[in-house]
């Protein structure tokens, strides 16, 4: 057998450990499954892509992020850390229903998955220090979030608006009745 089967055979193994009932019993912990996923979405494994996306799809159903931070690819049968270099997902595509503060923002990400823009799905922006610009993130579930990619920001952008927030004007998009600030106004302290 080699190396690219050797790694098959185990992807399927971890995958198919998700179907194995186990009744009660904890999961078995497996140290590190050396999977990775690196800044632009990609999965690998042993440092190869995964390049089956139902493979990818799975294995995201599985993934959990603990209050450490840490990742983690839990089935009933076993878990083990994975290494995430940003953000597990990126929202790669922005739709809008509706107008103004009726309006939903909907997400949908490189896997597939679609999150609304809501106080249970919120949007988050961080600074990025290398670049210095904005880094913006939508929580999709249970700690795991998507990085939302450039031209989804762009679009996103598009559709604020400035609106007084307490005594600061911010600027920022309406969705499901919730104002989500995008940042300050220029010029307003």
């Amino acid at each position: 057998m080699n190396e690219a089967e050797s790694k098959e055979r185990e992807l399927a193994r971890i995958a198919a450990a998700g179907a194995a009932p186990r009744g009660n019993a904890s999961p078995r912990d497996c140290g590190h499954f050396d999977i990775h996923i690196d800044r632009n979405g990609s999965w690998f494994y042993r440092g190869t892509p995964i390049n089956r996306a139902a493979l990818v799809r799975l294995f995201s159903t599985v993934l959990e992020r603990d209050e450490d931070g840490r990742y983690w690819l839990t089935t009933p049968a076993e878990r083990g850390r994975i290494t995430v270099d940003d953000a597990p997902f990126l929202a790669v595509e922005l739709d809008c229903h509706g107008a103004g503060r009726a309006q939903s923002l909907i997400f949908r990400t490189n896997l597939d998955d679609f999150v609304t823009l809501d106080a249970a799905h919120p949007l988050r922006i961080e600074t990025d220090s290398t670049k210095g610009g904005p880094r913006p993130y939508i929580l999709v579930r249970n700690g795991l979030e998507a990085r939302l990619t450039r031209p989804v920001f762009y679009a996103l952008v598009e559709l604020g608006r400035e609106e007084r927030v307490g005594d600061t004007a911010r600027f920022g998009v309406w969705s499901t009745g919730i104002f989500f600030p995008l940042g300050q106004v220029t010029g307003d302290a």
